[in-house]
């Protein structure tokens, strides 16, 4: 699988086993700077792997080096939302603003859609405007905030739910 990009020295490609220290590493250091995610620690390889949905697990890649990944997760095991996730994209400092996200988020949605998915969410945190301008120009909406929704290291923090519905939902 491929994805247009503004810099042809990445492609997109799946998420495999031998990503798995690369990809653990970029998660790490979005964690670290503290305004991806609300994990204050990244888990091992077999935690992440099985956490995934299996068939929306994406890497850049320029040669064997992973620039960024993205993936999914259910948001409920009710039938109801079985066409409803919630993803992840990372990019490492250094492959920033070069069009990694951009080619993530766009093979991303092109795996989900034609999988049936009609949803795909993300919170965001308000300090994070990269990621928010990512999303929107990606085509996704703000649908509001979740104000104060968990603590991160002692600190109460807001949420912007962002989502991306499919455009052939029936």
């Amino acid at each position: 699988m491929t994805a247009a990009s503004t810099d042809p020295a990445h492609r997109i490609a799946p998420m495999l086993p031998e990503h798995a220290e690369q990809v653990l590493a970029i998660y790490r250091s979005g964690i670290d700077e503290g305004d991806a995610t609300f994990e204050t620690t990244a888990p091992g390889w077999r935690e992440f792997d099985a956490a995934k949905l299996p068939d929306h697990r994406l890497t850049a890649l320029d040669g064997d080096r992973v620039l960024g990944w993205a993936a999914v997760v259910p948001v409920s095991d009710r039938c109801v939302y079985a066409g409803v996730v919630e993803h992840s994209v990372y990019v490492h400092p250094d492959a920033r603003g070069r069009g990694v996200g951009r080619a993530l988020l766009a093979a991303l949605l092109d795996s989900t859609v034609a999988a049936g998915i009609w949803t795909v969410q993300s919170g965001i945190f308000p300090e994070n405007t990269a990621s928010l301008a990512l999303h929107r120009s990606a085509g996704f909406r703000v649908v509001g905030t979740r104000e104060r929704i968990g603590r991160h290291h002692g600190v109460w923090r807001d949420v912007v739910l962002v989502e991306h519905r499919s455009p052939i939902v029936d």
